[in-house]
């Protein structure tokens, strides 16, 4: 009887692969397609400035260094540090001895023209009648005419005295008023109102003021204070008087302070090699809470937008010729829609959306499974948005 074993087995071999491949085809048939995963974001309404970003510092408005005009010795301060003073106030005084005795001098000297002038009009007088007596004996012939000529000469000579005595007082009271002046000078007085944010020179100190003014305090009017904004010359193009700005301070940054751009200066600064255009403003400091040479971070409004429907840059795509730009918006069903947007003005991460989208729709923002191949996290800058799927 013939052996029919191994050809049962090869049977069964052949039925089991066939079942396995036929399996294998069922399986790769009937399971769903791989989902690819979206980075998406929710359109939604929100405030959007585009501003040009600049450091700034703070200065006085107003700002005066207070100097001496006279020599002398320091005598005494009338003033501390940070004190508020009005125009006019009493800040210091040099030693008024040396001025005092010069004001005496030229006084003396005044004293002592007026004195020869008043001899001098005497002799005039004397020397008038002798010439009117000439004069008339001359004409009756009792006189020389020798005589009468001495007599002309000796009152001409006497009044031109009296004119160079003339110059002489008006010269010397111009000596007493300047002494007058310096001596005032020793009294130091306030220019400006503003407090006292500096003293350079103390008591005791000789103030020497030949060659230049020395400073020996600067008062700032504090109530109104300037920044100036460094500008680059990348944005000072964009950047012009009458635009909207505001800034922070480093000690408070969750409080804007508001202004109006004054000037941009038309010469730069070279920092490091890198060029800056200084933007002025001015605001208000009623409660002195600015300070002098504070660090200020100033943003100069370019254009905003309140409670705009917004989405990040990363879900614009390309233009077209009408300035138009493509979205992938991710609809309830998972499948992706194109539209054509019209955006608005723009920052460095968001932009506004004219017409093209509504409050809610979720735009795609990227590819979750290429963020996954680079290690990178799949949610991080979506702006609240989610992940979507696509069939």
């Amino acid at each position: 009887m013939p052996n029919t074993q191994p050809r049962r087995s090869r049977k069964y071999l052949i039925g089991i692969s066939v079942l396995v491949v036929l399996a294998a085809i069922a399986y790769f048939s009937l399971s769903p397609a791989k989902k690819a995963d979206y980075l998406t974001a929710t359109v939604q309404r929100s405030d959007l400035e585009n501003a040009v970003l600049a450091t700034g510092v703070l200065q006085a408005l107003k700002q005066v260094e207070v100097g001496a005009q006279v020599n002398g010795q320091l005598k005494s301060l009338k003033v501390v540090l940070g004190q508020a003073v009005k125009k006019g106030d009493w800040l210091a005084e040099i030693d008024p001895v040396i001025s005092q005795n010069t004001l005496a001098q030229e006084q003396a000297k005044l004293d002592n023209l007026q004195a020869q002038k008043l001899a001098k009009e005497v002799r005039i007088k004397q020397a008038q009648l002798s010439w009117t007596r000439q004069q008339e004996m001359l004409a009756q012939d009792a006189a020389a005419r020798q005589d009468m000529e001495t007599a002309d000469a000796e009152l001409r000579a006497l009044r031109a005295d009296g004119v160079s005595l003339d110059a002489q007082i008006r010269q010397q009271r111009l000596a007493l008023a300047s002494a007058q002046t310096n001596l005032s000078y020793t009294r130091i007085i306030a220019p400006i109102d503003g407090d006292v944010v500096s003293i350079s020179t103390l008591e005791g100190q000789t103030v020497v003021a030949s060659f230049q003014v020395p400073t020996l305090m600067k008062l700032a009017d504090l109530s109104t204070m300037t920044v100036k904004a460094q500008v680059s010359e990348a944005d000072v193009v964009r950047v012009k008087a009458g635009q909207p700005v505001y800034f922070t301070i480093l000690g408070d940054p969750d409080t804007r302070y508001h202004g109006t751009l004054r000037a941009v200066q038309p010469s730069p600064e070279k920092i490091n090699n890198a060029v800056f255009f200084n933007a002025l403003f001015d605001v208000p400091n009623p409660d002195r809470t600015l300070r002098v040479d504070m660090t200020a971070q100033v943003a100069i409004l370019l254009g905003e937008a309140k409670q705009a429907l917004v989405v990040p840059l990363t879900a614009l795509g390309n233009r077209d010729k009408d300035g138009r730009q493509e979205v992938r918006v991710l609809k309830a069903d998972q499948t992706v829609e194109k539209r054509m947007v019209r955006v608005g003005i723009t920052n460095n991460f968001q932009a506004q959306v004219l017409e093209g989208l509504k409050e809610g729709d979720s735009v795609i923002t990227g590819d979750a499974s290429a963020v996954s191949e680079h290690g990178d996290n799949a949610d991080g800058g979506n702006n609240g948005g989610g992940r979507g799927k696509r069939p």
